[in-house]
């Protein structure tokens, strides 16, 4: 199960509320054991104000949801709760302040920091990491929209993408855009496209039996 944890980014003002799941073996002394990090971020229907009343809402979809039924997974999950009056593309220098809050503070591997995320949050991925792709071993966005011109900056970084081919809220093409530019240039994604499914492929994407396996594989 999560908890439920608090982080204001120094100098800001910003306060997020965020999911922390740590493996039910994790070792809380960093010098014994490094965990696996992977950080999740949720769409626009789960926005909020990141009190613990509102938390639970950023629990809905995707792998915080099976934490929360129960599913143990053998790496550290962290889901921020974004503001309600933004996105993640607008608070992305405060979200690589909250990522070394992390790293300093859990006993995670730094060269197998994960970044994943589903509709706003897909988006979210493709931006962060367009600014800080070196920061992380793999991406996995989840029926999201990138920047094309940006995609230069993800050559580098293993990706899998994953969108529904009949997506009314976020089209199929910004998907498939984003992987065929990085791709083109000699970077390293791969697109699934689910037949027939809309915007919820992340039921999915996170099922998906090889991607675990494939993510834990990564390292910088």
């Amino acid at each position: 199960m999560y908890t439920k944890q608090h982080y204001t980014v120094p100098g800001t003002g910003l306060s997020l509320g965020y999911l922390q799941y740590l493996p039910a073996d994790a070792c809380t002394d960093p010098a014994t054991r490094a965990l696996p990090l992977v950080i999740f971020l949720h769409g626009s229907g789960e926005r909020g104000d990141g009190s613990d009343s509102e938390l639970d809402r950023v629990a809905v979809h995707g792998w915080p949801r099976y934490v929360r039924e129960g599913t143990d997974y053998p790496f550290i999950l962290i889901c921020p709760q974004c503001p309600r009056d933004t996105h993640w593309g607008g608070i992305l220098e405060s979200m690589n302040r909250f990522l070394d809050h992390l790293l300093d503070t859990l006993p995670v591997d730094r060269a197998r920091v994960y970044l994943t995320g589903l509709s706003m949050g897909g988006t979210g991925t493709w931006l962060w990491a367009s600014v800080s792709a070196s920061r992380f071993a793999a991406l996995i966005p989840v029926c999201g929209a990138g920047v094309g011109w940006l995609s230069c900056t993800c050559l580098h970084t293993p990706i899998r993408a994953f969108h529904g081919s009949v997506d009314g809220a976020i089209d199929c093409y910004e998907s498939i855009r984003m992987v065929n530019r990085i791709n083109a240039q000699g970077g390293h994604a791969d697109l699934t496209v689910y037949p027939g499914v809309g915007h919820n492929c992340w039921e999915k994407a996170y099922t998906d039996p090889t991607l675990i396996a494939w993510m834990l594989e990564q390292h910088l």
